[in-house]
């Protein structure tokens, strides 16, 4: 393309943006209007009900859309690609149109022919005669964006080439929260987004692969592509904590989807606030899967039928009766169907009922409905006795505050080492005083479990899953049980004393056994020397996992030896160093060093942000505890050696600290390092 050509495509496609920019102004205002007014004044009920929320999300949703580009590429077709056949198509974030019965202006990425834009290539165009992207800068004047290049890609002629666009979009400083990465999908990313709903995938991703924004664009497609059936049904995202979740919350909505859920399990499944912390071995045992069974038993111990005594009833001259044998008959029928224990006991009720009415009514014909109310009346103490109303609460404090309860419940399940380490060393006056622990809270929701099927939700995306105890992913089982998960994580950066070492077992946990494991070993973000610098220590961790690589070859890595009292300093310096280039910076220690670290920055003059923070600031410190799935343009990790000491799983713990850099690296310490000096050519 010439210079000439170039500066007329400019002009064209900078016309076409302003046409677009007034087309979403009229859509904002138009959705507006519809929320007022009502779009279908024919509905009534629960339909309009329905209509008026699915309004007032879309006026949302076009009031919340970030500032910026409305479209980031464009597909031209060739004369042989069926029904688009000569047709050029603009792809952004949410289609712009208008009005609804015309063309669009722009095609929403998440749309059937947008795939071509992310699948097609040299030996298969997919149609494609060109595929044009488009370079952005911050608008000047208070414009929102400003058209600065543009890079044609002339499939149809067998044309391969690298794009220095997306090279740049990806490389980008970035301060502040995750942005989506809808304009630079990769194509083993856009299988994974596009996949079906009914499909439940695990990405196993290394470092800076994508993996947390495939699971969250793919939330995006299918909101798109399956509306009724996931707003019905309902979709979660799952995050590890929430600094994690404060990171990624931007990304949907600059897709256009608003309101979705996103959490922490803790917060998902909390009955009570967390005012006790567990022992490493108490916890240990309390998220093993044999806890499940523990519990199912504790409860179902509250069941006896043995407790039965004949029920008779007496009504003027008449007497009805179901004896000790007929009543132990139901309750055990109902017990052999497996139903929750709430809806088991309420089946047991009903039955002893009907077995009554049967019996008046052979008699007396049909008995009206205060006599079914007085039966259930006098049928409530002989159902209370065999099969009690309980809560999870008094479940799980009996178990863990009576050593012969326990015992019953865990015979040939635990041995007494493991039965002493649940037993409240100080048992509470009641289930109500009692100060339960975060691992108490998921007991108590598989007990609730137990009770009663919670609430699903069509699809579930969990991040960070590799961290996730058995008893952990029963919880998030239960509320996918009818619906499907995306499954993110990398068992490379497993913390957690109970962190899956492979995926098939941790996915049996999560209830999706079937669900295929696709890996994503090619990363776009971190560059090639702290890649190869965290492949070092990959061999030494207990997981079968491929290596990590990276097509950026141009990131820094720095390895700062110093003596251990002039560490605070020389963190300082690199710190300093780092500020002066673009993005964030983050200092990474672990979690008992970064109290000094803190005076250090702050007596130079340099007050570093905390990782729960807000995401924006230049500078954060944060412990090596917190920074797994976040991302600094520039990482100072201070004393490896520290870090890998700090925990079992320490080793793991600096491979994620090592690879939360995407542009470059400080290893600042005064220890030898944990790891092989990749100056020394090893």
């Amino acid at each position: 393309m010439t210079s000439a050509d170039l500066t007329h495509a400019l002009l064209h496609e900078r016309a076409h943006h302003d046409a677009c920019r007034a087309a979403l102004a009229a859509m904002v205002e138009g959705a507006g209007e519809q929320v007022v007014t009502g779009e279908d004044v024919s509905a009534s009920g629960a339909d309009a009900e329905v209509l008026g929320r699915r309004l007032r999300s879309r006026a949302k949703a076009l009031r919340e859309l970030p500032e910026g580009p409305l479209f980031f590429g464009r597909l031209d077709f060739g004369p042989d690609a069926g029904d688009h056949s000569g047709q050029r198509y603009h792809l952004g974030r949410l289609r712009i149109s208008e009005h609804p019965a015309a063309p669009p202006l722009v095609v929403d990425w998440r749309a059937p022919v947008s795939r071509a834009f992310y699948q097609a290539g040299a030996r298969d165009p997919l149609g494609v005669a060109v595929r044009r992207r488009f370079g952005w800068a911050p608008g000047s004047s208070g414009d929102s964006a400003d058209l600065t290049g543009l890079e044609d890609e002339h499939l149809g002629a067998g044309e391969d080439r690298t794009s220095d666009l997306v090279a740049r979009e990806i490389e980008r400083p970035r301060v502040g929260p995750m942005r989506d990465i809808a304009a630079t999908i990769q194509p083993e990313q856009d299988d994974l987004v596009r996949a079906s709903l009914a499909t439940s995938v695990c990405v196993q991703g290394a470092p800076g692969t994508g993996k947390t924004a495939v699971g969250l664009h793919r939330a995006a497609y299918l909101l798109y592509t399956h509306p009724q059936r996931v707003h019905r049904g309902g979709l979660l995202i799952l995050g590890p904590n929430r600094a994690f979740l404060s990171y990624i919350a931007e990304v949907l909505p600059s897709l256009g989807e608003t309101g979705v859920r996103q959490a922490t399990l803790l917060e998902e499944i909390a009955r009570h606030p967390v005012r006790a912390e567990d022992s490493a071995r108490t916890a240990a045992v309390k998220h093993d899967p044999r806890l499940a069974e523990v519990l199912r038993r504790a409860l179902y111990a509250h069941v006896t039928p043995e407790a039965a005594v004949p029920l008779v009833l007496r009504e003027e001259s008449s007497r009805w009766r179901l004896d000790a044998d007929g009543l132990r008959a139901i309750v055990a029928g109902v017990r052999a169907e497996e139903p929750p224990y709430d809806t088991g006991r309420e089946r047991v009720r009903t039955r002893i009922v009907r077995a009554l009415q049967v019996q008046a009514e052979r008699r007396a014909g049909p008995r009206p409905a205060t006599w079914v109310r007085g039966v259930e009346r006098a049928v409530r103490p002989h159902l209370d006795a065999m099969w009690p109303r309980v809560r999870p609460e008094e479940v799980l404090a009996a178990l863990l505050t009576d050593p012969d309860t326990l015992s019953a419940a865990a015979h040939g399940l635990l041995d007494a080492d493991e039965r002493k380490a649940l037993l409240w060393p100080k048992p509470p006056r009641s289930w109500k005083s009692a100060r339960w622990s975060s691992a108490d809270l998921v007991l108590l929701d598989e007990l609730a479990g137990l009770l009663e099927h919670p609430p699903g939700n069509g699809h579930v995306v969990v991040d960070e899953a590799q961290d996730l105890s058995p008893m952990e992913c029963r919880a998030i089982a239960r509320r996918a049980a009818f619906g499907s998960l995306t499954v993110l994580g990398d068992l490379a950066q497993g913390t957690t004393p109970w962190a899956a070492r492979s995926w098939p077992g941790q996915l049996a946990h999560l209830g999706k056994p079937d669900a295929a494991v696709v890996p994503l070993t090619t990363g776009f973000r971190v560059p090639a020397q702290v890649v190869d610098l965290a492949n070092t220590l990959l061999e030494r961790l207990d997981v079968d996992v491929p290596a990590a690589r990276s097509l950026r070859p141009d990131g820094e890595l720095r390895l700062r030896p110093t003596a251990a009292a002039g560490l605070p300093e020389q963190v300082v310096t690199a710190v300093r160093e780092a500020l002066a280039h673009e993005g964030s910076v983050g200092v990474v220690a672990a979690d008992r060093d970064v109290p000094a670290l803190r005076t250090a920055l702050e007596a130079a003059g340099l007050t570093p942000a905390a990782p729960d923070a807000r995401p924006g600031a230049r500078l954060t410190l944060a412990p090596a505890s917190l920074v797994k799935g976040l991302e600094y343009d520039h990482v100072v990790a201070v004393e490896p050696a520290t870090i890998a000491e700090s925990e079992d799983r320490g080793l793991h713990r600096l491979y994620v600290v090592l690879t939360r850099a995407v542009s470059r690296l400080d290893v600042v310490h005064a220890r030898p390092l944990p790891f092989p000096d990749p100056s020394d050519g090893r």
